[in-house]
């Protein structure tokens, strides 16, 4: 199944790279190669993440990179990464609406 990234998931990845990369840009492309390397995973196995647990839908679920969760919904047709939040943050409820 094809993966597509939301742009508010490129955003959050672009974020993550730029904190990180105020220390090491090194570290800050390879937290992001892993981030973007563990969403290849859903594309063959897409029932692989868990539900998320701030909702309670079966077709959003989530990815553990840590620190990171990759929050994602299954759809018919393709499975859209919704976010990239650190594990430690509060999850937006706005997720869960985005289609």
């Amino acid at each position: 199944m094809r993966v597509r990234w939301t742009d508010n998931a490129l955003r959050h990845l672009l974020d993550i790279y730029e904190y990180i990369s105020q220390n090491s840009p090194f570290y800050a492309q390879r937290m992001v190669d892993r981030l973007t390397k563990r969403s290849e995973q859903i594309a063959d196995f897409p029932m692989s993440g868990r539900n998320v647990p701030e909702y309670f839908a079966e077709d959003i679920r989530e990815l553990i990179e840590k620190p990171y969760r990759i929050i994602y919904r299954i759809k018919p047709d393709q499975i859209d990464v919704l976010a990239v939040v650190h594990g430690a943050r509060l999850l937006s409820l706005d997720v869960e609406r985005r289609k």
